[in-house]
């Protein structure tokens, strides 16, 4: 997909489907088909393969492939499919060059290895994984990743830079990036459903959304009630499924994953445990997990 026909497209939400897993942590393709095809019925603007909640740093270079293949065979061309990327200056881009051999629409860079990179390094690691296709690049602010209006305002030399996902939730300082940068590059929320309000009223109008594994009907709802402006609808929401939920989320280092793939499996999707150094629910935490899926249904 041309660059900026992606950058077009991305107006409402984005799904991150996870990764299923059988029981002894290999793929479950059948099941990614399963959940994708259910994700289709509704309106969202992309979908990524291998993302963060799809634990891309968990899968070896064929699983890598053999997401985004099926991925892309199972949207066949419905709605962008965006590759995560990763890792190191060499692995990163030979994931987006394969990802967009295999037919995805974008790229989702992530944070590399290393935490303490010097801007001007950081900037050669996404010009590499840029010129590893002729697709449009999201670059995803997270971890340690943070970067001042000045660095992002210099990001935009990277021709394939068409958007910026913010994973801080700092609000403050995303907003000062904005108004900084202007209309050069897509803003997307990504720090989580649960800041749909404070991503909204800033004028931002995508959201990366992990409750779409879970509930795609609420997630395009949480979307349409903050552009809209009713926040009767969205505050309720808010109170009674998503806050609790992300509530939820801290009580376990991983649980942001395995939450979501638990429910799934309370729900009759096909989530499965993570891997590790991913943390599975606690047995002591389900039957509180469970009363927030019985909310869903």
């Amino acid at each position: 997909m041309d660059r900026q026909e992606l950058r077009a497209k991305l107006e409402g939400v984005v799904a991150f489907p996870v990764t299923p897993f059988k029981s002894d942590l290999s793929l479950d393709l059948d099941g990614l088909r399963n959940n994708l095809e259910s994700l289709l019925n509704h309106p969202f603007c992309a979908i990524v393969a291998a993302g963060g909640t799809g634990e891309m740093y968990s899968l070896n270079a064929e699983e890598f492939a053999a997401v985004i293949k099926t991925t892309v065979e199972v949207v066949g061309g419905q709605v962008p499919v965006i590759s995560g990327a990763g890792f190191n200056w060499t692995i990163a881009p030979h994931m987006a060059s394969s990802a967009a051999d295999m037919g995805v629409d974008g790229i989702l860079a992530f944070p590399p290895y290393y935490p303490n990179a010097a801007f001007e390094a950081l900037k050669a690691y996404y010009l590499a994984i840029a010129n590893a296709s002729d697709l449009g690049l999201l670059i995803y602010s997270r971890d340690w990743a943070v970067f001042t209006p000045e660095q992002v305002e210099s990001m935009t030399g990277i021709e394939a830079l068409i958007a910026w996902k913010d994973g801080q939730a700092d609000m403050p300082r995303y907003r000062m990036i904005m108004d900084h940068v202007g209309d050069k590059l897509r803003w997307i929320g990504g720090a989580g459903d649960d800041q749909v309000p404070a991503y909204y009223e800033s004028g931002i109008r995508t959201y990366t959304s992990s409750i779409s594994n879970v509930d795609p009907a609420l997630s395009i709802k949480l979307h349409e009630w903050a552009a809209k402006g009713d926040p009767e609808q969205l505050e309720q929401a808010m109170n009674d499924f998503v806050i609790p939920l992300y509530a939820f989320r801290r009580r376990g280092k991983g649980y942001e994953v395995s939450a979501m793939k638990r429910m799934m499996d309370q729900l009759g999707l096909v989530g499965g445990p993570v891997r590790p150094p991913l943390l599975d629910v606690r047995e002591g935490d389900r039957a509180d997990l469970k009363k927030l899926a019985d909310w869903i249904s």
